[in-house]
């Protein structure tokens, strides 16, 4: 008997039970009942009872049939594994316990899967208990017994345990041990083998930051989990995708897979699950700023897992309490919780939350102002990462520390060589993080390094911390922004996968009972795949509902179309468009409480639904104003789980609807999904560009700023020192011109003096003011993006002026041959911006190879109307195969280098949309590359 089959396989035996007889039906029962375990644990009870009564017939009228003694053992499993779900753990032990004296009397093979079974499910009894030294051995039991019966599925599902609690308790051990056994797929594979690798990956993923990619492994998990039946999976793992988008700051997303996860488990009523759901929705809530509603929201998981407490759920809610009482201000609840959170932690031996706890009664204990224990219990959080070499918490914990000595006066580590504590700690963190592959230090931790280094007064090391704590925000977000892409791209593509396949088994379906019209459905099918392509090819919600239009129109009679979408709140539908009889319906909103819409029916059970009315009849649901019709049919647009509004046609004809056309209708609304989902997806995608294109500009403006400032401090320096020196010459000078005892040379000294320093002053401020003039005009025009008449040399001039602070720090030239008289009436701000971008772009590109390089900046007018301005440099060049990318988005050969991949993108838009212009390189390998800007004089 397989652990897991898919839901095909499942309808296949539902069909084959109905024509079953005597022992064959016996075993289809229990086999049924088996699969039916977590999809519906009530049907699976009902199969299970009308199998046990057969055994009891069958002893009653005949002999019994040894090939039957393996169901009483098997159903008592059954009924075991469905009281631990529904949360009787007590029970479950019962069953389990009745269970494995009957399985050991079979013989091998009979056995060995189902011991296999007994043991997992023992594991799983054992983790809720909380009794976690007896965990491992009894899935090590499974395992031997799963070999034993050469089923390398149950094999793997008992490994994928093993390591997924591993991962938990010490991931870099985890990896070490499992790491190879649950690598990713090579080759694309939907098995559920390959779900097994995908889900430690997802966690692997999620414990060391890469959020996106925890995303798009727990999206294949979940998928592959709901097609074979294993609901609390899929639950668990909506709710890690969920936890994932909230690292990922999209708590929208994050709360559409926690409410799937949360809507499935409440449909099962197992209050574990129900309860794990809450724990990421009051998590999601708490991050929102709703602290009350997560407050109450966490209270009921705790009384919904009293029968598990000590299991990884209790912990996770004594964790999320107390992060939530911190953020309430209540002290004291958050010690009482994370106290509690410890004793368990120590008691269960889970690390993560033996370090976390202490972290967090740290915490309290310092804004309880007790230092003293606070560094003690941060030192045992310290002890205990090292001992089991957690290289992330370790960092965690290092911050702790060097927070306290912050906050409070503490004494000194021993072997600190740092001038302070808090900067001993925080260095060792960088210094750990430096030896994790692929680690992304976080700009908190360099603004905290600034920050120490600056109470030290060691303000140029300050400067250059707060500089990398910059440029690591803006590398981190560029990796949450394309890891978030990446997520939801695997999402679109999955939903689409899934949509198809569900649009080709209702095709399959539909021709197996319509055999005689073999040939019209194929040239149908032929033509809905034409038409699918169109209606999924577009990202524009409007295209995509002209298209429904046009085709649905071409295809069918349809007197009335109407597509309605989900509000945000989600308690209401609005159409979104809408045409009767070629004129356009005006819009109106449907309440989801409505006991009389069709829609609103067709959204919440999930299902198409055709109404056929007598012309008698009064017709439910017509929209006021519109014709009074005769048949309609409803469609849930659905990607995946979510539900993205409804789809409805109607006909003033009498029965216009039949199978073939349904058939039609239900494919369209399949593609109307994908297609709408799409274009959502690439809205949210455009938005998140464009927000990450604005920081962008304002770390450049920022940076420009900074080294302004820094260029300044020599002159003013300079002016501050003879100022000074000055000063105290004049005060001798009097003293002695009042003493009447003054000297001719002393006089004349003191006059040079004056003049020397008069020169200095002089040449120091002018220096100053140029260099501020021409910052002053930049910035302005940078910020103000007002369109006037400008002269190009000056405005070039000052740019350059500004940017020859950053160009010589480099070690290179700029050299300029803009003739005078060139006046222009644009944008000299978005002019500068892309002067600026490309100058940076050259230096951090074209001189990777080390030596000075140089820059030649060039304009000429070519005639009344329009200018050329040219940047060359003599670098290293562009591979040909590159200069087809460089203006895209997000394309760089820098990566985690400073490169972002958006100058050259925002530098080609500003041209071209603002300035209305062009912007075109050229460039040879070895030799150099020039680029060049044609713009109009005057917009």
């Amino acid at each position: 008997m397989e652990i897991f089959v898919t839901n095909a396989e499942v309808a296949q035996r539902e069909y084959v039970l109905q024509q079953s007889r005597g022992i064959e039906r016996l075993r289809l029962l229990v086999t049924l009942a088996w699969d039916l375990r977590q999809r519906d644990s009530k049907l699976a009870i009902m199969l299970a009872d009308e199998a046990e009564d057969g055994i009891a017939l069958e002893a009653i009228t005949s002999s019994p049939d040894p090939k039957i003694n393996f169901i009483f053992p098997r159903l008592l499993l059954l009924r075991s594994e469905i009281a631990y779900l529904h949360g009787d753990i007590d029970r479950a032990e019962q069953l389990l316990s009745s269970a494995l004296p009957q399985l050991d009397t079979l013989n091998r093979h009979e056995a060995g899967s189902a011991l296999a079974d007994a043991y997992y499910l023992q594991a799983c009894l054992m983790l809720h208990r909380g009794e976690l030294a007896a965990v491992e051995p009894a899935m090590m039991q499974s395992i031997t017994y799963a070999t034993r019966a050469q089923d390398g599925l149950r094999v793997r599902v008992a490994e994928s345990f093993l390591a997924n609690q591993m991962v938990f308790r010490n991931s870099p051990l985890a990896m070490q041990r499992w790491g190879r056994q649950f690598r990713p797929p090579t080759v694309p594979d939907d098995s559920l083998i390959a779900s097994y690798s995908h889900e430690f990956q997802m966690y692997v993923s999620s414990l060391s930051s890469n959020f996106g990619q925890s995303v798009a492994c727990g999206i294949q998990v979940f998928e592959c989990a709901l097609q074979y039946g294993q609901v609390q999976r899929a639950i668990n793992v909506a709710g890690n995708i969920g936890d994932a988008f909230n690292s990922l700051n999209d708590h929208q997303a994050a709360l559409k897979w926690i409410e799937t996860g949360h809507e499935i488990a409440r449909k099962t009523g197992w209050p574990v699950s129900i309860g794990n759901c809450l724990l990421q929705m009051s998590e999601t809530l708490r991050r929102l700023g709703r602290l009350d509603a997560a407050k109450d929201m966490l209270e009921e998981v705790l009384t919904l897992l009293n029968n598990v407490t000590g299991s990884r759920t209790h912990l996770l809610a004594l964790r999320y309490l107390g992060d939530l009482s911190l953020d309430r201000g209540d002290y004291q609840a958050a010690l009482l919780n994370f106290s509690l959170l410890k004793q368990w932690a120590d008691q269960k031996d889970y690390l993560d939350f033996r370090i976390g706890a202490r972290r967090g009664y740290a915490h309290v204990m310092s804004l309880l102002d007790q230092p003293d224990e606070a560094l003690s219990v941060a030192h045992e959080a310290l002890t205990l990462t090292e001992n089991r070499r957690d290289s992330y918490r370790h960092i965690d914990v290092l911050r702790v520390l060097a927070s306290l000595h912050t906050r409070h006066v503490l004494p000194s580590p021993q072997e600190m060589e740092e001038p302070s504590a808090s900067l001993h700690y925080l260095k060792q963190a960088l210094e750990i993080a430096a030896e994790i592959d692929g680690y992304n230090v976080s700009g908190d931790l360099l603004e905290e390094i600034a920050d120490a280094h600056a109470a030290c007064g060691n303000y140029q090391e300050a400067f250059r911390y707060s500089r990398l704590a910059i440029d690591a925000r803006a590398a981190i977000h560029t990796k949450e922004v394309t890891n978030r892409a990446n997520a939801m791209e695997v999402s679109r593509q999955t939903d689409r996968m899934r949509a198809e396949s569900e649009h080709l088994r209702q095709l399959a379906k539909a021709e197996a009972e319509r055999a005689e019209v073999l040939a019209q459905s194929s040239a149908i099918l032929e033509r809905l795949g034409t038409i699918g392509q169109e209606i999924t090819a577009s990202l524009d919600a409007e295209a995509v509902f002209d298209a429904l239009n046009r085709h649905v129109h071409g295809l069918l009679h349809v007197t009335a179309f109407v597509i309605y979408l989900m509000d945000a709140d989600l308690q209401s539908m609005t159409s979104a468009y809408g045409v009767e009889n070629g004129q356009a319906i005006e819009s109106d909103s449907i309440p989801m409480s409505s006991a009389v819409s069709n829609s609103v029916r067709s959204v919440k059970e999930r299902r198409e639904i055709l109404v056929d009315i007598s012309p008698d009849d009064e017709v439910p649901g017509l929209i006021p104003g519109t014709e009074r019709v005769l048949s309609m049919l409803f469609a849930p647009l659905m990607i995946g789980e979510q539900v993205l509004g409804v789809m409805t046609i109607q006909s003033s004809r009498a029965r216009a609807y039949g199978d073939r056309e349904r058939m039609i209708f239900r494919s369209l609304s399949a593609y109307g999904a994908i297609a709408l989902g799409n274009a959502d997806a690439y809205l949210r995608l455009k938005q998140a560009q464009e927000h990450l294109i604005a920081q962008e500009k304002l770390a450049a403006l920022g940076a420009l700023v900074a080294g302004v400032a820094h260029e300044l401090n020599t002159p003013i320096g300079n002016c501050l020192l003879v100022a000074s020196t000055l000063q105290d010459s004049t005060r001798d000078v009097l003293q002695k011109l009042k003493e009447q005892n003054l000297r001719r040379s002393e006089l004349n000294r003191y006059c040079d003096e004056v003049a020397g320093s008069s020169d200095i002053l002089m040449r120091s401020l002018g220096s100053a003011a140029n260099l501020v003039s021409s910052f002053k005009q930049v910035a302005v025009d940078r910020t103000s993006e007002q369109r006037r008449p400008f002269d190009l040399r000056k405005v070039l001039l000052d740019i350059v002026a500004t940017l020859n602070i950053r160009i010589g720090h480099a070690g290179h030239t700029l050299s300029t041959d803009v003739p005078e008289g060139i006046v222009m009436d644009s944008y000299p701000g978005s002019l500068g911006q892309v002067i600026t971008n490309l100058i940076e772009n050259a230096i951090l590109h074209a001189f990777d190879q080390g030596g000075p390089g140089c820059l030649m900046l060039s304009a000429a007018q070519v005639d009344n109307a329009r200018v050329v301005i040219q940047l060359t440099d003599d670098g290293c060049g562009i591979p040909e195969g590159n200069l087809k990318r460089i203006f895209d988005p997000f394309f760089t050969t820098k990566l985690g280098q400073g490169g972002s991949g958006l100058g050259l993108h925002i530098s080609y838009n500003i041209v071209t949309s603002i300035l209305h212009g062009q912007l075109n390189v050229k460039s040879i390998v070895g030799i150099g590359t020039t680029f060049t800007m044609d713009l109009p004089m005057s917009l």
